[in-house]
């Protein structure tokens, strides 16, 4: 085999290997959707039809008719994510004396916000900001999967400017585009022959990318109390630029730079809101996100002007359902709880050591206090319990480093705590025509 050939197909091994591990990243399981802290207070019940304020806008942009006035929401939110992976005895016998995982979850800080203006009496205008997707874990530095995995880190920022029109008394429409920032780092062992494992060394994948798609949404009153709402996220292609990082020079000048299409998946969000009495309020919701449309991505070298990789990702749709209530305790202070249950794309099929996930269950409670007639807070806290979920990855698997197996199951939950506030600009508009819905913040 010639040099130029030979770079080719280590190239080849060191990208399928590596981009492997992005698909965790864009699990439906880690999409992020800690955008609001009073949604999340309700499991997120109801959040396309505005119970989680103007943050509502990531799921349906529409909901800023529902604001009168200038009005801005602040959100910041800790995920603390805790999971273990315990090798068993499919694994490669000379991987399996390396041990578990450890503690792979890492802790991040999101902030998200959204602002609505109102222009006049039929006619809004709004910014929503925050991070869409994104991932952070860590295993042991040696360990029985380090092949397969060894850090995995995505980072996205999304800016989705949006007008919102108000046709009539029961009918709000509103879209705008969406604007997105991608960047992923990932890094495993890379088997070389004759080297100890505990020796082997670190491969890395870097990539970025922009992309542009748009949000759309409305919101229906059918009567006062009742609010329903329909909220759109379009796929986002990302044409990502990276390089691959490894200890061979020869595969470094030839092979180093690679490009990939990527598109991310929609998103349909449906809520909706009842008002019981004039202090209780229940909140229903489902979401599905298109994560099965991403088929394979093809890893290409730019150097070489060839394929390097092709991989089938083969993920299944992700379906969310939650149910949530409000109960203004007071004029100033308002108690929320609600329930999820998350079907996630990411199944024993597709499971790999980056993201040890699956099927969910989300508990939440949250509070608000108007601390005046501008200034409310709000606080949330979530806990994620998800089943104990098995791992199978090598020969004859999804994803095949040489002849190195790795089989395990997975313990995994997390805490999600999220703080806010709401600011009311000056004195709030009074529209001729009504919100859909009066909220006491």
């Amino acid at each position: 085999m010639t040099g130029r050939g030979r770079a080719l197909a280590l190239a080849g091994v060191a990208a399928g290997s590596l981009w492997a591990g992005t698909q965790e990243a864009w699990a439906g399981a880690f999409g992020i959707r800690e955008q609001s802290t009073q949604a999340q207070g309700l499991s997120f019940a109801g959040a396309a039809s505005g119970s989680g304020g103007v943050s509502s806008m990531f799921w349906n942009p529409a909901v800023i008719t529902m604001n009168p006035g200038w009005v801005t929401e602040q959100n910041l939110t800790f995920i603390n994510l805790s999971a273990e992976i315990t090798p068993t005895l499919g694994t490669n016998p000379g991987f399996l004396p390396l041990g578990g995982s450890g503690e792979i979850g890492q802790g991040a800080v999101l902030p998200a916000g959204a602002t609505s203006y109102q222009l006049n009496d039929r006619l809004w205008i709004g910014l929503q900001t925050g991070a869409p997707f994104g991932l952070v874990t860590k295993p042991n530095q040696v360990w029985s999967g380090e092949v397969y995995a060894r850090s995995s880190r995505i980072f996205s920022l999304a800016f989705n400017p949006v007008i919102g029109f108000k046709v009539n008394e029961w009918l709000s429409v509103a879209a705008g585009p969406n604007i997105e920032y991608f960047r992923l780092t990932l890094r495993q062992a890379l088997p070389i022959p004759g080297l100890s494992p505990t020796l082997y060394p670190s491969a890395f994948l870097k990539g970025e990318s922009w992309g542009v798609g748009f949000t759309a949404g409305a919101t229906i009153t059918p009567w006062a109390g009742t609010v329903l709402g329909i909220g759109y996220r379009s796929s986002v292609h990302h044409d990502i630029e990276g390089s691959i990082g490894v200890p061979l020079v020869a595969l470094a000048r030839t092979a180093g730079q690679v490009t990939a299409n990527l598109n991310t998946p929609e998103k349909v969000s449906v809520g909706l809101t009842q008002a019981i009495n004039p202090v209780t309020r229940v909140n229903l919701g489902f979401e599905w996100d298109n994560w099965s449309r991403l088929g394979n991505v093809g890893i290409v070298s730019r150097t070489l002007g060839v394929p390097v990789s092709n991989l089938p990702l083969d993920y299944k749709d992700g379906y969310t359902y939650s149910i949530g209530a409000e109960y203004d305790w007071s004029p100033n202070f308002t108690l929320r709880g609600g329930f999820a249950y998350e079907l996630s794309p990411i199944v024993f099929a597709n499971r790999s050591a980056r993201l040890p996930d699956g099927d969910r269950y989300i508990a939440s409670i949250g509070a608000s206090y108007r601390w005046n007639e501008k200034l409310t807070l709000n606080l949330a806290y979530s806990h994620f319990f998800l089943d104990r979920n098995r791992i199978l990855s090598g020969p004859g698997r999804d994803y095949n480093v040489g002849n190195i197996a790795f089989a395990g199951y997975t313990d995994a939950s997390a805490d999600v705590v999220s703080v806010g506030f709401r600011y009311v600009f000056g004195e709030p508009a009074r529209p001729a025509v009504p919100a859909p819905l009066v909220r006491k913040y």
